[in-house]
């Protein structure tokens, strides 16, 4: 009889497949204890044999999808049944990392020193801007927000404040009284953001009263960046940037 060696993908399966199904029947196990009930009356519950339920909790044997969804049912635990995730899957902060690409493909173009995830206070690093642009010669540190997302939109404001002061004052200390911090919102114009946008015109309009324009050419062309703060819309794909052009 010809024996057939198993492959290394069958045993590395066998393995992880015997660990999900200890770590089951351990959760079945805490699940009825909590409950206060024997296996027989789970096994009644679920509509199936005791030695099943027994088996289970063991992890022995092969465990169908079947047989965990009674199981479920009758404990009143949802079944969650899941691949890992896919390592070919783009980040979860593609969307935002594809902005901030931009913004510094356009900082090389123009000259301009651009860091990614800049720390406001060396003292802690967790303290950061999405993209920080030194503009040595008009000794500017202009701080770029990069928005995916926008979620609270007074929260996001305030934080945006403090980023401000805080690079205002890393200017001063690098350029003295001449050095001077800039704010500009990057935010990509998904169907939801324009709609925020849309729906609160005064609120932006006041957060963000630096002519939208300006702030373009500033950010492609490297001119000099508005003293007051701005927000510019990026395309969908983080390809290209354009002007946000205020309700009337």
């Amino acid at each position: 009889m010809t024996r057939v060696r198993r492959t290394r993908l069958a045993l590395e399966a066998e393995q992880r497949a015997r660990k999900r199904r200890i770590e089951l029947g351990a959760s079945v196990r805490k699940a009825r204890e909590q409950r206060g009930w024997t296996q027989d009356q789970l096994a009644a519950r679920a509509g199936v044999g005791r030695q099943v339920v027994g088996r289970l909790e063991r992890g022995e044997g092969r465990v169908d999808l079947e047989l965990l969804q009674r199981v479920g049912i009758a404990l009143g635990v949802p079944l969650n049944v899941a691949f890992g995730r896919d390592p070919e899957r783009l980040p979860s902060d593609a969307g935002h990392l594809a902005i901030q690409e931009l913004v510094l493909r356009l900082a090389r173009f123009t000259s301009r020193q651009g860091s990614f995830e800049l720390a406001t206070r060396p003292a802690e690093p967790w303290r950061s801007v999405d993209v920080g642009l030194v503009d040595a010669l008009g000794r500017n540190l202009i701080v770029v927000e990069c928005w995916n997302t926008i979620g609270d939109i007074g929260a996001a404001a305030r934080a945006s404040t403090r980023k401000r002061a805080e690079a205002e004052a890393a200017a001063v200390a690098r350029w003295a009284e001449d050095g001077r911090a800039a704010l500009v919102w990057v935010v990509r114009a998904t169907a939801r953001n324009r709609r925020l946008v849309a729906t609160y015109p005064e609120v932006f309009a006041a957060r963000f009263p630096g002519s939208s324009r300006r702030w373009l050419t500033a950010l492609t062309d490297g001119t000099a960046p508005p003293e007051q703060d701005g927000l510019v819309w990026s395309d969908v794909a983080g390809a290209r940037l354009f002007a946000w052009r205020r309700a009337s």
